[in-house]
């Protein structure tokens, strides 16, 4: 497995392969102040979001069918604004995931995560952002592109993407360098809809991603909303193998599910893929 997983580390490296990182990926990760750890998975976000109260189970069931209630009482401003605190505004450890993908060189990551992690790391480099977006009036897309260069972020058009530089995809959004977020369930109808008649990925990635293989760090895959999110994103996957997934407890829904897509299982945590970054490097 130790051979296997170096060839995904070097496929990571030429950008054949592309790390799709999901909450998991955040394990670890606490807040430098009281050591808290940081909300990423469904539940710790909506725990987060309510100050630690639990809701009703039907709307424990999924961080968007509780947001979107949230919203519905409070304001979307209410959500916009938490999520921000979390991620934009507080200060957490550095994951060291992310920290081994940037060492890498990754030249083209999806991370599902709303932080910042990722972005830190490619702070030293040029590269291009793609931030999803939601429920926009009057604009065609659901995203949003930023070239980064000398310390800071500028909103550009998609035929002014330089391709040949790292890009960042952050479907879910994220605080910088405007705060957008796709979150609750009128956000995700919204987002999927407009993903599945194209408007949710930039043109240049729908041509860059055609035949390429994925690696899914930290992704769980029992519930409609990632998969359905996933399918879409990685449309045009290679035919032969779509990718593999490190996922040490498997549930039978996800072994179906990934089967179907042609996405090899492995029966590992994501840290199994660090441990070897970290023997390389020895």
């Amino acid at each position: 497995m130790t051979s296997d997983l170096n060839q995904l580390i070097e496929g990571i490296r030429t950008g054949s392969i592309v790390p799709y990182l999901g909450p998991g990926t955040l394990n670890g990760v606490t807040n430098k102040l009281d050591g808290a750890a940081i909300p990423a998975d469904s539940d710790s976000l909506i725990m987060a979001m309510t100050n630690g109260q639990p809701m009703s189970p039907r709307l424990m069931y999924e961080f968007p069918r509780a947001a979107m209630h949230i919203e519905n009482k409070k304001g979307r401003s209410f959500i916009e604004n938490f999520l921000t605190k979390v991620y934009g505004e507080t200060q957490w450890s550095t994951s060291e995931l992310h920290v081994a993908l940037a060492e890498m060189g990754a030249p083209y990551v999806i991370d599902a995560n709303r932080d910042i992690q990722l972005l830190q790391q490619y702070s030293d480099r040029e590269h291009t952002l793609i931030v999803g977006a939601a429920r926009l009036a009057a604009h065609p897309y659901r995203f949003d592109i930023y070239h980064f260069a000398n310390g800071s972020y500028t909103l550009i058009e998609q035929d002014q993407v330089n391709t040949k530089i790292p890009a960042i995809f952050k479907p879910m959004g994220c605080p910088l360098p405007k705060p957008s977020y796709v979150a609750s369930d009128a956000d995700f109808v919204d987002y999927i809809t407009e993903l599945m008649g194209g408007f949710a990925i930039p043109t240049w990635l729908k041509d860059y991603r055609q035949e390429k293989q994925y690696l899914f760090l930290g992704m769980r895959f029992t519930r409609d909303t990632e998969r359905m999110v996933m399918s879409d994103l990685i449309y045009g996957a290679n035919k032969e193998l779509s990718g593999w997934a490190l996922i040490a407890d498997p549930t039978d829904k996800e072994r179906k599910f990934l089967d179907k897509k042609n996405i090899q299982l492995i029966e590992q945590d994501w840290v199994s893929l660090l441990e070897i970054t970290a023997e390389n490097a020895a």
